[in-house]
């Protein structure tokens, strides 16, 4: 985490910061190797998971948008809600072991072989 603050303190240019406080940076400096593409990186404003990072910075970060995006959102987009698997607000379906107050009701008869030998050729 130290090493991490101090290589954004020396390399990094702050580019812009996300609804959740996620904060973007980008190398400054291509002294060395200006062919390449400079190196981006986020700073979680919690703990490091990828899926808080909101769509238009993930394009950034992949470069596959040379800026974020900052387009409004329209009606009809959902806010961008991160992965809750494993937690209490994680989605539990019916029937699932994790979701007790729901079970599944039996819906079929189990086949049960007869112990009567038709259909066997002796």
């Amino acid at each position: 985490m130290i090493i991490m603050k101090i290589r954004t303190w020396l390399k990094g240019r702050f580019v812009g910061q996300d609804e959740y406080g996620n904060l973007y940076y980008e190398e400054k400096f291509l002294f060395s190797k200006p062919d390449r593409a400079p190196k981006r990186w986020v700073s979680f404003a919690t703990e490091a998971d990828a899926s808080k990072v909101p769509a238009e910075w993930h394009g950034w970060l992949h470069f596959t948008y040379e800026n974020p995006l900052t387009r409004p959102a329209h009606a009809w987009q959902k806010k961008h809600l991160q992965n809750l698997t494993g937690t209490s607000r994680a989605h539990k379906p019916k029937g699932s072991l994790l979701n007790p107050s729901s079970k599944i009701k039996k819906s079929y008869t189990a086949w049960v072989p007869s112990s009567s030998k038709e259909g066997t050729d002796t």
